[in-house]
């Protein structure tokens, strides 16, 4: 009677488990409820700039186990920031399609904005409040076109067991930073900070510069209109910002000539602290998903492995979290399947999907879960108030433009301090 019992009981639970695709019926009445007949055949493709997206495919396996009729398609449109707009007007139109905090207010890409659907509107079910609302943008009539599924920010990985071999604290004032980065060059360590330095783009001193330039407009709303306005008068504002980037070269911390060494500010970056001997290295949150594909690259992180985290840069009086989207998607509100798109953005945009995704490209999620991946974790730890987002705070792209090369000229030595805040609004 027992093993009949026992038996009974276990044919049970597989067929529990069997139901909807490996969910408990518990599961799914507690997931994601479609709100269409599932038997529906139609494609969907979603167009971006990824030559692979394997978390995104992941997400349309899953939602396959819903509705196993759309078939979902990821393509990679060359020269895309040039094509969206024809791509968006074709009859091959996509249905979904990557978007940028950079294209709002260029006037280039407005016939792209034409087609975007507001995804705030209640009747599409979206979820918007799994996204930290820093992250969510409306437009002047309060439509939200563009919803982050990654989002990114700016900072160092850092290699704990240097820290910890040396009996130090990862810092988080910029007094401390000093006093670190003193006590690493006593031990003999050449550059206790580095970053990619070839290039403006990406360039380590913009990723110093920019958190304390956008902390200065965030107090001061007539100067980020200046600034965003490329009025000369705004340079002034960036002077602190380009001081404190200055400083840490002219105090030794940073070997220009050993960061001028590392050719690209992605994989050469990531390779480079993955040496060994370098304490922190100053970089974006894009380059730092990357880390784990290239654990295995390295030699000499594979011989010799060491635990690592990506923290924010201190400054004189803390850390601030920049808080930015990524990748962001929209829908074209004149594709095909319509409805169905819809869904497949409902199903998209949860807490769940939302993780799993930045769990699988190692980006940082744009939902409350910033501790998801350890190597985020620090982000988690700042308060509130040291967290700003540039794009719902008004911060333009032609402003990022202006504070990054002069960050790059001043760094470089190509500029004096007072040239490149007397350039402000026309440096090129």
């Amino acid at each position: 009677m027992k093993k009949l019992l026992c038996a009974i009981l276990l044919i049970c639970a597989l067929l529990a488990t069997t139901a909807c695709g490996g969910q408990t019926q518990e599961e799914t009445a507690a997931g994601f409820q479609p709100a269409l007949d599932t038997e529906t055949s139609c494609s969907i493709t979603v167009a971006g700039s990824y030559d692979n997206f394997e978390a995104l495919e992941a997400a349309f396996d899953r939602f396959n186990e819903v509705y196993p009729n759309v078939q979902l398609s990821d393509v990679k449109l060359d020269d895309y920031n040039n094509v969206l707009g024809t791509a968006l007007e074709s009859s091959d139109k996509p249905n979904i399609f990557f978007s940028y905090s950079w294209m709002v207010g260029n006037a280039l890409y407005d016939p792209v904005f034409a087609h975007m659907e507001d995804l705030s509107d209640p009747a599409l079910g979206i979820d918007l409040d799994c996204i930290r609302p820093g992250l969510i943008s409306h437009n002047a009539e309060g439509r939200v076109l563009q919803v982050p599924v990654f989002s990114r920010t700016y900072g160092m990985l850092v290699n704990n067991d240097l820290f910890e071999k040396e009996g130090l604290s990862v810092p988080s004032t910029r007094e401390e930073l000093a006093a670190v980065c003193e006590a690493f060059r006593e031990k003999g360590y050449g550059s206790p900070m580095m970053g990619y330095s070839l290039k403006s783009s990406s360039c380590f001193m913009n990723t110093l510069a920019y958190p304390l330039f956008v902390a200065t407009l965030a107090d001061d709303p007539e100067a980020l209109a200046l600034a965003n306005a490329l009025d000369p008068a705004a340079g002034e504002y960036m002077r602190p910002a380009l001081e404190a980037s200055k400083r840490l070269i002219e105090d030794g911390y940073i070997d220009l000539a050993e960061c001028d060494k590392i050719e690209d500010n992605y994989t050469q970056v990531i390779l480079r602290i993955f040496e060994g001997d370098v304490p922190m290295m100053i970089c974006a949150g894009d380059t730092a998903s990357g880390t784990k594909k290239r654990e295995s690259q390295s030699e000499a992180f594979s011989s010799a492995p060491f635990s690592y985290t990506f923290a924010p840069i201190p400054t004189d009086d803390g850390v601030w979290f920049i808080d930015s989207p990524s990748v962001q998607f929209s829908v074209n509100k004149d594709c095909d399947d319509l409805d169905m798109t819809n869904e497949f953005m409902r199903f998209l945009i949860t807490n769940e999907e939302l993780n799993e995704m930045a769990s699988v490209k190692r980006l940082l999620t744009p939902t409350a879960d910033l501790a998801l991946d350890p190597l985020y974790a620090p982000f988690a730890q700042v308060p509130a108030e040291r967290t700003i987002s540039p794009e719902v705070l008004g911060v333009t792209d032609p402003l990022t433009i202006q504070l990054r090369l002069a960050a790059f000229y001043v760094g470089n030595g190509a500029l004096s301090m007072d040239e490149a805040v007397a350039s402000y609004g026309s440096l090129e």
